[in-house]
């Protein structure tokens, strides 16, 4: 049985999959650079929404990117541990009053203010990783690499780019495949082994997986190089999807993304909103 991509194309056609890639690109970095500019938890917890409305309707379910997930989840909770080892009173300074519910050692009281402040640092991770994780989820490479030629990329940098992402899958079957073989042989880099041991076979499992990768790179490099791939200024693009409908829809909710967070900011004074003033 192959392995299942940690990261990748998701077949399982749903809404998004027959949107094209320039829309919903158009939506990934609308969702980041809203979440960027704006700290209204009002509106992040409106993003929260509308990305799970968008998950259930690609179809995209979560042991799909179960992986990436758990990744993401350790590391939204490192962050917020650390927020609150090196920064306890941010929330405070930040909010200007100060409401204790649990007096702690030393600097470390939990306040209202603190607690809303990682809940603001929270919601980012929820409004700016789904649109991400659906982009990659639901759009192939060749697409991605069509809708960053339509936003005037060059098209040699958007087809390495396709490449390098159609390679990943590939690569975590390579990994597989030499790690059996080697358990095979009697080095185990499973859970079985300590830690010390699986370091020590991993990296005889590493070695071959990037000679194998170097090789596959320069077989591809010396097809494209044969195909005379580069040459042209411009190139055309095989099965590319005009606009309908829903990437319209998918274009104007990027726009009220962006845009919400920056009325916010005028209207609120700041990027923060004070629910405490």
């Amino acid at each position: 049985m192959p392995a299942k991509s940690v990261l990748g194309y998701v077949d399982r056609p749903g809404f998004l999959h027959r949107v094209s890639g320039l829309s919903k690109l158009m939506l990934a970095v609308a969702s980041v650079v809203g979440a960027l500019v704006g700290f209204d938890a009002r509106y992040l917890a409106a993003m929260l929404v509308l990305n799970v409305v968008l998950w259930v309707l690609s179809r995209v379910k979560l042991r799909d990117l179960a992986v990436v997930l758990v990744i993401i989840a350790g590391l939204m909770l490192l962050n917020n541990v650390f927020i609150f080892l090196f920064a306890p009173g941010y929330g405070t300074e930040l909010y200007g009053t100060r409401t204790v519910l649990l007096d702690g050692p030393w600097h470390w009281d939990i306040t209202s203010e603190q607690l809303f402040y990682q809940l603001v640092v929270t919601l980012k991770y929820f409004a700016v990783l789904p649109p991400v994780l659906l982009f990659i989820a639901t759009t192939r490479p060749p697409e991605f690499a069509q809708s960053l030629s339509r936003i005037s990329v060059p098209y040699k940098i958007a087809y390495s780019v396709s490449i390098a992402l159609r390679y990943i899958p590939d690569i975590q079957r390579d990994f597989v495949t030499i790690s059996k073989a080697h358990q095979a042989r009697g080095l185990e880099t499973s859970s079985k082994a300590g830690i010390a041991t699986r370091a020590r076979n991993i990296v005889g499992v590493i070695i071959p997986l990037l000679l194998g990768a170097f090789d596959r790179i320069e077989e591809v490099a010396s097809a494209m190089e044969l195909r005379g791939f580069g040459r042209g200024k411009r190139r055309t693009w095989y099965g590319k999807k005009p606009l309908t409908w829903r990437d319209w829809l998918i274009m104007a909710l990027s726009f009220a993304v962006l845009a919400v967070p920056i009325v916010l900011a005028i209207v609120n004074g700041g990027r923060f909103w004070n629910p405490f003033a």
